[in-house]
């Protein structure tokens, strides 16, 4: 198996930094397209299989726009920071019901200073949230199962923000308080930048990935989703 993203990736990663600005990213869009988006997007294609085999109801979904990819077009209405452009790889695998609900998810992401590799669920609305917390009321033992499985936390560790106080309606004397007071259900696993350029990445994806089961399956569990 070859590998994917080359140093060019990096290369264009970093003078996007440099240079984040929309004249400068037309006169090297053939630079994006050849180096950026057809790594990526062949990435995703290899990805598939591999889903389709550690979690089904996840796809990974190879168009140029609309798919697995991230745009790489910030949406700047609501910032203060106004450059055009993110500066990094975002590849989502969303769950087949993730357009209808808010749905947990894998995620890979690439940038010059940082990768990463996510799993789980990210700002959800109140509905699926509170439905997450119910459920870790209503199967302690299985959460604690699956938050602390050995192979998940080989290589992730939960991430996210979280309440100061009990959300209402949970008990604040809960055993579990610390994790109900989340207001994510994300697990992030750290990589190296060198792991993104060598041809077992999408191998080190699937292992760990697959040691994410037992995690996204209690959320998909709690959401009434399959998984």
């Amino acid at each position: 198996m070859t590998a994917h993203f080359s140093s060019a990736t990096f290369d264009f990663l970093d003078e996007l930094a440099a240079n984040n600005e929309r004249d400068w990213f037309q006169a090297n869009k053939h630079r994006y397209e050849d180096d950026v988006r057809r790594p990526a997007l062949a990435f995703i294609e290899t990805m598939a299989p591999i889903l389709a085999d550690i979690a089904p109801h996840f796809r990974a979904d190879a168009r140029k726009m609309g798919g697995s990819l991230m745009r790489v077009y910030r949406d700047t209405r609501f910032s203060r920071d106004k450059t055009p452009y993110k500066t990094n790889i975002g590849i989502q695998f969303r769950h087949e019901a993730g357009r209808d609900v808010h749905a947990p998810g894998y995620y890979v992401h690439v940038s010059v200073h940082e990768v990463f590799l996510g799993a789980g669920i990210w700002h959800p609305e109140a509905e699926p949230l509170a439905k997450i917390r119910q459920h870790i009321v209503d199967r302690p033992a299985d959460w604690l199962a699956a938050r602390d499985d050995a192979d998940f936390g080989r290589y992730f560790n939960l991430s996210g923000d979280s309440l100061k106080r009990a959300p209402k309606g949970f008990a604040a004397d809960h055993p579990q308080i610390d994790d109900i007071r989340r207001k994510d259900f994300i697990a992030i696993s750290e990589l190296s930048t060198d792991t993104v350029l060598q041809a077992g990445f999408t191998g080190l994806c699937r292992q760990q990935f697959a040691a994410a089961t037992p995690f996204m399956r209690f959320l998909c569990k709690g959401l009434g989703l399959p998984f």
